[in-house]
């Protein structure tokens, strides 16, 4: 039987080292929970990592959760399809598929490896394939976007989940880290493992043949970009945020859609000597903090509106990550190993559906941030070649002066930069909002503010601005109970872990629905 110790330590003190002379009677040890605290390390104070680890003696072992499931005995005449291979669809056919239920799995772009040297021509010569980029493909957005496993959803599946990231190549610390993340560049092989898992288990997938149309009939017939007519006995949604032309259709079909606000403003890029130093002061240096990560918020008190950080990548890069040819769209992304010479997040202001933009038609959220979009390409067009990135010194931001003769500071962006006012891509409400905000996280970390930062922008695709209403017991569609909304597209997550959750949860439900 393990038993379980809660201590402190200081930042730099050998975990191993420590235990074996405080417990030297421990066989093996198994790191249940670590999490920084650095908050007072500016001022001087020591950095620690607060453990909760589980002990075992000699004779004794470890009970692990190796999460294998009964098949159910269910003959369907006609497939379970899955459209969207991003964490929740992939996770929703890999449980239906170690519970004996194999499925059709749709994904309009192309496996990660093929999208990395598409998306590589976009970022370096501006050529989209407006099927596979950043936000479509095998993966799907948090393919590209550190591979964060962060999560406020407190759920009975987030065990599984970890454990299948682990068993398909994530390393261990992930189920025990307080901010865990995979990095780009690991999640594409893991992601690919599980795809071919999921296929070695009996399902079958389909890449870069888009669904185009879904009869909401009570067997929905699904069309592919191919021309093939899949009909379906159910139909799982986990387009992710980006699928408009396929949400538009479904609305025009009948499907319950509604509004949903959102978020969005820019990406802030600080040297990451700098950040580290802001958040560790003279322990910035040490091997053992890694880049330093933050989380900021603010209420404006007069409009009660939010602004706030989003997707911090430290030690990462921004990145071009449009989805339409005349649109621009910026996203942070790091590496495992968090190394880069720069640290970058979102900074974006709440948008409220009925308020900041109508809210009678469901469509009206992407029209809203397909405006911004395309504003940022033509301004970008029209003062390069619209496939660099608008950007702006943050001194310049928050002083409203602009010198174009000051070449923009060295930056992580493949893409490029050029120098825009950003009065003409936001509305005036976003711009008051973000500046007001700026100026309250300068008083939270002293330094944020200065002339060594960058913005870019647009961050417009934080989250979906619509919900695909669903029934809260069964998960099905309110409106056609052989559709199942999933994931973030669908306004039920709000992450790669949050998706993949929303996943398991959609496949236990069918399972349910057909036992």
């Amino acid at each position: 039987m393990s038993k379980r110790l809660s201590f402190t330590l200081p930042f730099d003190q050998d975990l191993n080292a420590y235990l074996a002379s405080k417990y030297p009677d421990i066989s093996d040890f198994r790191i249940i929970s670590k999490s920084l605290d650095a908050r007072r390390a500016p001022k001087g104070r020591i950095p620690k990592y607060h453990y909760q680890i589980d002990v075992i003696r000699d004779g004794e072992s470890f009970e692990d959760e190796l999460f294998v499931f009964d098949k159910i005995d269910v003959n369907l005449q006609k497939p379970i399809v899955i459209l969207g291979a991003g964490p929740a669809g992939l996770f929703c056919a890999l449980r239906l598929a170690e519970r004996g239920l194999h499925s059709i799995l749709v994904e309009r772009g192309h496996r990660s490896q093929d999208r990395m040297l598409r998306i590589a021509r976009y970022w370096r010569y501006g050529e989209l394939d407006e099927d596979t980029n950043v936000c479509y493909g095998e993966g799907g957005a948090g393919l590209f976007s550190d591979g964060k496993l962060i999560t406020r959803v407190k759920s009975e599946h987030i065990p599984y989940v970890m454990r299948r990231f682990v068993d398909f190549g994530a390393p261990e610390e992930i189920a025990y880290e307080s901010n865990p993340h995979l990095g780009s560049n690991k999640i594409r092989n893991i992601i690919s493992k599980m795809s071919d898992r999921i296929a070695e288990l009996g399902s079958e997938l389909v890449y870069h043949d888009p669904a185009i149309d879904i009869e909401l009939n009570e067997n929905p017939v699904v069309t592919l970009r191919s021309g093939r007519k899949i009909e379906a006995s159910q139909v799982v949604l986990a387009c992710g945020h980006s699928a408009r032309d396929l949400y538009e259709k479904l609305h025009k079909n009948g499907l319950d859609i509604k509004s949903k606000s959102f978020a969005l403003g820019v990406r802030i890029e600080h040297p990451r000597e700098w950040m580290d130093f802001i958040q560790y002061g003279s322990f910035s240096k040490s091997d053992h903090l890694g880049a330093a990560r933050y989380r900021l918020a603010w209420e404006n008190p007069d409009t009660k509106k939010g602004t706030y950080s989003f997707c911090m990548c430290p030690g990462g890069y921004v990145l071009s990550s449009g989805t339409e040819a005349d649109g621009i769209v910026t996203n942070g992304m790091s590496n495992y190993s968090r190394n880069s010479k720069w640290s970058n997040s979102a900074l974006v202001v709440s948008i409220t559906a009925g308020e900041d933009f109508p809210s009678v038609d469901p469509m009206d959220g992407f029209k809203f941030q397909e405006d911004i979009e395309k504003r940022a390409f033509q301004i970008s067009k029209f003062k390069a070649t619209g496939r660099e990135i608008p950007a702006i010194t943050l001194k310049e931001f928050m002083e409203g002066k602009i010198d174009y003769d000051q070449e923009l500071p060295k930056n992580s962006c493949p893409s490029g930069l050029v120098k825009v006012d950003f009065q003409e891509i936001f509305p005036d409400f976003v711009i008051d909002h973000l500046r007001s905000a700026l100026s309250q996280f300068n008083r939270k970390l002293d330094g944020f503010v200065t002339d060594k930062a960058i913005l870019m922008a647009p961050e417009t695709r934080t989250s979906s601005p619509v919900t695909i209403v669903r029934d809260k017991e069964t998960l099905q569609s309110k409106s056609h109970s052989s559709i199942y909304p999933c994931g973030e597209g669908a306004g039920y997550a709000g992450g790669i872990t949050s998706a993949a959750v929303d996943g398991v949860k959609v496949a236990e439900s069918i399972i349910k629905k057909l036992i």
